[in-house]
């Protein structure tokens, strides 16, 4: 029951380049806030608390679009204003936060066992490995992968702008089937915004759903309370 009631009282806030969207635990509908190059850590704090000042939360998990080194944002996120790296959000909420990397908190929402690989398509290319209930935040993303220009240059929405949508699907299933092969997955879980771009999926693959992420982000303080 404590577990439950832990996690009955969390506020999820998903971090992205164009929306931010919070969900607390109970309510149906998430609420959604633009965002953008403006917005910095601190501006999205007040919004946040605006946009669910009627709902009831005692604390906080941020799906954060960057690296996470042991709970803080590592650097400013790309499409995203600045002031991100190093902030107080516990201070600045008033509550307990918890700060996870955006794909492994949609990772930790999707898994159901075994050794899964999550792939998110959206801004750029957001990745995570679950092995056996150990979740491992990744940075794929951003390694080279041929033409000297790196795995999202090809899968993220530039590559998409660039390529049009017959040929990034294409290069969606190469990378996918050399990642999935590469770490050993069993499963692969391809998510994101622009995953519903997509007409076919590689062999043992699904496809994941953005309210995953919401999972994911009440999860991380059940498997803490565990």
């Amino acid at each position: 029951m404590k577990e439950k009631e832990r996690a009955g009282a969390v506020l999820v806030v998903d971090v992205g380049g164009t929306h931010i969207k919070i969900l607390a635990a109970g309510m149906k509908e998430p609420r959604k806030i633009p965002s953008g190059p403006d917005m910095t850590a601190r501006r999205m704090v007040g919004l946040v608390k605006r946009a669910a000042k009627d709902w009831k939360y005692d604390r906080v998990t941020i799906g954060f679009p960057g690296p996470v080194v042991k709970g803080v944002s590592f650097s400013d996120p790309v499409n995203l204003g600045r002031g991100w790296k190093g902030f107080d959000f516990r201070k600045a909420f008033g509550c307990p936060v918890r700060v996870i990397n955006d794909a492994a908190m949609q990772a930790l929402g999707s898994y159901h066992g075994g050794r899964m690989l999550f792939l998110g398509l959206g801004t750029g290319m957001g990745s995570a490995l679950i092995a056996d209930g150990v979740l491992q935040p990744l940075e794929l993303g951003q390694l080279p992968y041929k033409n000297g220009r790196s795995y999202e240059d090809y899968v993220g929405r530039k590559g998409l702008d660039k390529l049009g949508k017959k040929r990034w699907r294409k290069e969606v299933l190469k990378v996918a089937a050399l990642l999935k092969f590469g770490l050993q997955a069993e499963e692969l879980v391809i998510g994101g915004g622009n995953a519903k771009k997509l007409k076919e999926l590689p062999p043992g693959a699904r496809l994941g759903h953005n309210r995953n992420a919401f999972a994911g982000g009440l999860r991380l303080w059940v498997e803490e309370a565990e």
